[in-house]
């Protein structure tokens, strides 16, 4: 084969091997198929999905207790007996909701040992449909729930249905199963369904408060169709502060579980924009193809033998493979790699292969790479956020045009390292420069096994380029077919995090990914060295990067389509008698400048910042027009005590309007003794204010958010050393998503290509109404 032919055929595996790893982890979806009585039915599941998302259904909204009442009627049409938990929880980060879990339970002929089958079925306040988060977790387990019944099939552990309420709000409904429902003892292993986005691969993460090795096993023998899982992010998932309802099951009654999520088109996240119409129907498959054979595997299993002392590395592969090894494994394999490269450094010297020179000079091109790429990589994303501020707008930190940029910030660093190696490659060998990045591999390999354990199997490719470069010292130019093959491995373990990276963190981690792009490059040397026009592959990279660039130009505006998050409260001081409309916004809009003009009052007068998720504050601020608000009635009274220099009060807060959150902020840092709400103890609020953090901030002067339901009064007891120059000074804020529409105020509703904006106390008429114990 000439030359030439075996450059093409090199290139074309290469794409190849790209094309296989993002196209070859997930079953495509068909109408009309699986509607045997027996089968999962993605087109049965969407029937559910289309019900439930079809309005928002918060916590408090009338909407939530009709999703409620449709869950009920499902379950019972299923012949199950169904129950509905209720109870206030108040969590360690000052969150007090009144939660009503809905549960069933199928008897198994075992010893009553559970299998949980859970998600939550509460919409995100305060305009998410919730369509896939969680009404796809939802609409896979009733399906599923379903077409298991169907086939009336003996099994021996009980499997509970838990559909948690106000898991959007702080877990609550977990919590609250845990701490107060019998059930909870007998459960021995959960599958928690959920979303943060309405499409891609559904992952598989873990949670245990032990090893894997066992879980790790069961998952593999239940042999879903396409997992996708990797020990890499178990490792990451550890170490961050986790945050779904199965953290709360192993955290506070040590049971394991499986979640199973998708986070692509993470813009839809949390917005009205979460709606069944976009929610992937292929991602809803694979949820359904996760849960039908682990459902079948776990109902007979022993649930008392999941717990394990040892932990696996594990992966996946295109078409379904699931690859594990004990990580017993990890140090031998890394002393063989390096075993393995030192010997080729000696064979090579003794054959006369390499130079010395020729070797050191590759470490100069290796990180002139890295480094122009993450730079670079960094300083496009900076400049597209100077030209298009809109983009801050989108809290998620991924813009609806944001796969055009992920994938243009790749071609950038990859053009970059065409470019570097175009420059050098003329002085040195291709064997030569693929020297540095090798050692480079074998030592960020060895951190990660002691730093970051399940990244391990990273190793998995530097095997192979220790292959290719025995070829190369045996051959002068090797076969470039041969060396594209040696390189799969490569592409398969490393690319889908090149990609997935910002997916997950938002384009702020757009860098990281042009760094990752740069090191999966260096692996490319045994191929592109052999290329004499490396400068017209990053001609071609930078041009391929240019028409992105351009093509997320022409999708940077905002429409029907990809509507533009934006905000609004109106806050009545009842103290000060003034009222002021202010909004979270840096750019106004059409809708926006009706209150706040084309030349917006940039607010410097910040109010407390309300709980959410971002910490975000206040920007523009307006006068707005005293209305008629009836405010919360305020009763504060003295509870006489035995202890001298310890003072007692309680306070009840009664909404006399429907409201839907009450936040209370103390202004003088006082140091309770004790604290309650609606009768349940929060402990030293100043322990789990150093305990408990929000986004790397404390709580501050916020003591605690009620989430409101039937206008409920909110009853507080609380106890301070009696310091008669020191007394507890409270604000209170009273919350209700009627801003839209009111007539007194005269806002409109949104124009078509707008959307409220999310993760923030939005689209409220709020009262602030100060109550102090100090004397006038």
């Amino acid at each position: 084969m000439s030359k030439r032919l075996t450059g093409l055929l090199a290139f074309l595996l290469l794409i190849l091997a790209v094309w296989i790893s993002f196209n070859f982890d997930q079953s495509n979806y068909h109408s009309g198929e699986s509607m045997t009585a027996t089968a999962f039915s993605t087109d049965r599941a969407l029937k559910h999905i289309e019900k439930i998302g079809s309005i928002p259904h918060y916590v408090g909204s009338a909407a939530h207790s009709e999703m409620r009442n449709y869950i009920v009627d499902q379950l019972q049409e299923m012949g199950l007996e169904v129950q509905t938990q209720e109870g206030y929880n108040l969590d360690a980060r000052g969150t007090l909701v009144l939660p009503e879990n809905i549960l069933a339970r199928i008897k198994g002929s075992g010893n009553g040992n559970a299998l949980i089958l859970m998600t939550h079925y509460d919409s995100a306040p305060h305009s998410s449909n919730g369509a896939s988060d969680a009404g796809s977790g939802v609409a896979t387990i009733l399906e599923g729930l379903r077409a298991f019944l169907e086939k009336e099939t003996p099994h021996q552990n009980d499997i509970i249905i838990l559909f948690t309420d106000a898991e959007e709000l702080g877990l609550n409904g977990a919590e609250l199963f845990v701490k107060d429902h019998p059930w909870a003892r007998d459960a021995k292993l959960a599958l928690n369904f959920e979303a943060r986005g309405s499409g891609g691969n559904s992952f598989m993460l873990l949670e245990t408060n032990g090893s894997n090795s066992r879980l790790i096993k069961a998952f593999k023998a239940a042999n879903p169709k396409f997992p996708v899982s990797n020990s890499l992010a178990y490792s990451i998932y550890k170490m961050l502060p986790n945050d779904t309802d199965l953290t709360v099951l192993r955290e506070d009654a040590n049971i394991n579980g499986y979640n199973f999520a998708f986070i692509d088109d993470h813009f839809d996240y949390h917005t009205a924009m979460d709606l069944p119409a976009r929610l992937d129907r292929s991602t809803l498959k694979q949820q359904g193809s996760y849960l039908m054979p682990l459902l079948d595997y776990f109902k007979d299993a022993d649930l008392d033998k999941l717990n394990s002392d040892r932990d696996l590395i594990y992966f996946n592969l295109p078409f379904g493979e699931f690859v594990t090894y004990p990580y017993d494994w990890i140090i031998p394999m890394l002393i063989v790699a390096i075993s393995a490269f030192i010997l080729l450094l000696i064979y090579g010297m003794r054959r006369q292969a390499f130079k010395i020179g020729d070797i050191f000079f590759g470490f100069l091109p290796m990180l002139i790479s890295l480094i122009a790429s993450g730079i670079g990589v960094w300083l496009f994303w900076k400049a597209c956020l100077f030209l298009y501020p809109g983009y801050d707008e989108i809290l998620q930190g991924f813009p609806y045009n944001g796969y055009n940029y992920l994938a243009a910030g790749i071609l950038l660093a990859i053009g970059i390292c065409f470019y570097v190696y175009h420059l050098f490659r003329k002085k040195s060998g291709g064997k030569n420069l693929f020297i540095a990045p090798l050692l480079l591999w074998i030592i960020v390999c060895a951190l990660l096994s002691v730093y970051l354990t399940g990244a391990s199997y990273f190793l998995l490719p530097v095997f192979f380029g220790l292959i290719q470069l025995f070829v190369m010292i045996r051959q002068e130019k090797p076969n470039r077919a041969l060396m594209a093959l040696l390189c799969f491995p490569a592409i398969v373990l490393i690319a889908p995090f090149v990609w997935s990276l910002p997916v997950a963190l938002g384009l702020k981690m757009l860098f990281a990914s042009g760094i990752l792009a740069a090191l999966l490059f260096l692996l490319h040397i045994p191929v592109f060295g052999y290329f004499k026009k490396l400068k017209t592959f990053g001609t071609l990279c930078l041009i391929a990067f240019a028409v992105l660039v351009i093509i997320a130009h022409f999708r940077s505006g905002f429409n029907e389509n990809r509507p533009k998050p934006n905000s609004l409260v109106y806050v009545q001081d009842l103290d000060e008698k003034t009222a002021n409309f202010y909004s979270y916004d840096h750019i106004s809009d059409d809708w926006t400048e009706k209150i706040f003009g084309d030349d917006p009052q940039v607010h410097t007068n910040p109010e407390s910042n309300f709980s959410s998720k971002y910490g975000n504050g206040f920007t523009f601020s307006a006068e707005a027009p005293m209305i008629d608000l009836p405010q919360p009635s305020v009763i504060l009274s003295e509870i006489e005590n035995d202890t001298a220099n310890i003072s007692r009060y309680s306070m009840k807060i009664a909404p006399n309007r429907p409201v839907n959150r009450i936040e209370i902020y103390e202004l003088n840092d006082i140091n309770f003794q004790d604290f309650s709400a609606n009768g349940l103890a929060a402990g030293s609020l100043k322990k789990a204010e150093e305990t408990y953090h929000v986004h790397g901030k404390r709580w501050q002067e916020r003591v605690l958010t009620y989430y409101v339901t039937n206008r409920d009064t909110l009853s507080l007891e609380f106890s301070f050393e009696n310091r008669p120059d020191h007394k507890p000074k409270f604000v209170i804020y009273e919350s209700a998503y009627d801003l839209i529409g009111n007539r007194e105020l005269g806002v409109e509703k949104r124009p078509k290509g707008m959307i409220p904006k999310p993760f923030i106390l939005n689209d409220a008429t709020i009262l602030k109404k100060t109550v102090s114990l100090e004397k006038e």
